[in-house]
């Protein structure tokens, strides 16, 4: 079984490959193999810090002999002008690896610093803020990764971990209560069994077929807060889940409504990247 950090190297490697290609020609034929560099990661806008293990791995996977030093705990904001990390090591190494750094580590810090927008906008009202599977292709363990660094939990991984009944699953199984029962039947007993209503038909339907989660999407507060408190009066009541284009202007009003969660897909789907760079100075070491 290949461990976290073994699926994490081969994931960069595969994405330093599609990069170097036959080789960095530029970096090869300009700076001498013996050639060291010490560099400083900084941050040129405010952001909250999330992805240097992975940006020390994509530099370590072409030196393992890297020195590296974080400046900057993830979850931490860092202003502009600040050290994030310092390094030193073989400046080919360095120069090779450092577009793949800094394209996840700015990725990274945007999700972290969008979640901990939307964290900070429900705080106090025990709503969590979660993220979706709009993630890019390839991305997802390092979105998901800076949207935890951010304070926000992350939903599920992937379609294997958890049943998430939706509108065409709805249609094509009979009826939400038909696909919660059949799931039900199928699924090990520690898996969660979401699914989605857009109705309150739909919402008692879920509830009585015994729904561990039920998602209320693309519906007002006013909506989530009825739909909520007609499933808390079930025995075993569920999660309540909001979605559907929320923002960060609206979503404290679905946590107030009752939500006990809100997912967030422009987490991960509309990132801003952070302002990252990396200054190299030659190194005598």
């Amino acid at each position: 079984m290949t461990s976290p950090q073994g699926a994490l190297d081969r994931r960069l490697a595969e994405l330093l490959a599609e990069d170097v290609g036959p080789g960095d020609v530029t970096t090869e034929w300009t700076v001498p193999e013996s050639a060291r560099a010490r560099g400083t990661l900084v941050a040129n806008s405010p952001c909250v810090v999330s992805g240097l293990p992975v940006a020390r791995r994509a530099f370590a996977l072409l030196d393992p002999d890297l020195a590296w030093n974080d400046e900057a705990p993830a979850g931490t904001r860092a202003e502009p002008g600040s050290a994030l990390a310092r390094m030193e090591g073989r400046a080919r190494a360095l120069l090779t690896a450092e577009r793949l750094a800094l394209n996840l580590l700015q990725r990274m810090c945007g999700i972290a610093t969008a979640t901990r927008c939307y964290v900070d906008a429900v705080a106090g009202t025990g709503c969590r803020i979660l993220d979706t599977r709009k993630t890019a292709p390839g991305l997802r363990v390092f979105d998901r990764m800076a949207v935890a660094d951010g304070g926000g939990s992350n939903h599920r991984a992937g379609l294997f971990d958890m049943v998430l009944i939706k509108d065409n699953h709805r249609r094509l199984a009979g009826g939400v209560g038909a696909a919660i029962r059949e799931a039900r039947r199928r699924a090990p007993a520690a898996m969660r069994i979401e699914a989605e209503v857009e109705s309150e038909e739909e919402l008692r339907e879920a509830v009585a077929a015994g729904a561990d989660v039920v998602l209320i999407d693309n519906q007002t507060p006013h909506t989530v807060a009825a739909w909520s408190a007609i499933a808390r009066q079930a025995p075993r009541p569920p999660v309540i889940e909001a979605s559907g284009g929320i923002t960060i202007a609206r979503v404290r009003a679905y946590a107030e409504a009752g939500a006990d969660c809100v997912s967030v897909g422009a987490l991960t789907h509309s990132v801003e990247a952070a302002d990252i760079s990396l200054d190299l100075e030659v190194s005598a070491a």
